[in-house]
């Protein structure tokens, strides 16, 4: 993922300032303490070609969960992993009485963005810590929450 992700920006990262680059750096980070699940997706040959995680992301008194790292290997694409993991995620995220997913994704990432509003995302102002990142664009999708967790 950092492989492909870093081809497709090398020229915007090139243009910071090394101290602009650490803050992006800084903002991109994901505490490991933050993480409540990673879901994959395997093959028929029982290998992984597919990987997302999810982030807590519970502060100012939301009950939001957040999707992290969501990729699929090229050879995967199109097969409906990607739609499968989200799927997973959104599960997830609803069991643990979540009321919203959000993530965000670049500009250059047009077939990202092109899922997220075909699996139902919509579009939201960018939120904190990607305020400092150019290019950054934000989602959300509204989960079904049960009124009986607490």
């Amino acid at each position: 993922m950092d492989e492909e992700l870093g081809a497709r920006y090398a020229d915007l990262v090139a243009l910071f300032a090394e101290r602009a680059a650490h803050a992006n750096t800084d903002a991109l980070a994901i505490d490991p303490a933050t993480i409540v699940a990673v879901v994959l997706a395997i093959d028929e040959h029982g290998e992984a070609v597919g990987h997302v995680a999810l982030r807590d992301h519970r502060r100012d008194g939301t009950r939001d969960d957040e999707v992290k790292r969501l990729f699929v290997r090229d050879r995967a694409r199109g097969t409906g992993a990607s739609r499968a993991l989200l799927a997973e995620l959104e599960r997830l995220a609803t069991a643990r009485g979540a009321e919203r997913l959000v993530l965000q994704t670049g500009e250059r990432q047009q077939d990202a963005i092109a899922l997220y509003r075909r699996a139902g995302y919509t579009p939201i102002p960018v939120y904190e810590p990607y305020e400092r990142i150019p290019g950054s664009h934000c989602f959300e999708k509204r989960l079904a929450t049960d009124e009986r967790r607490p």
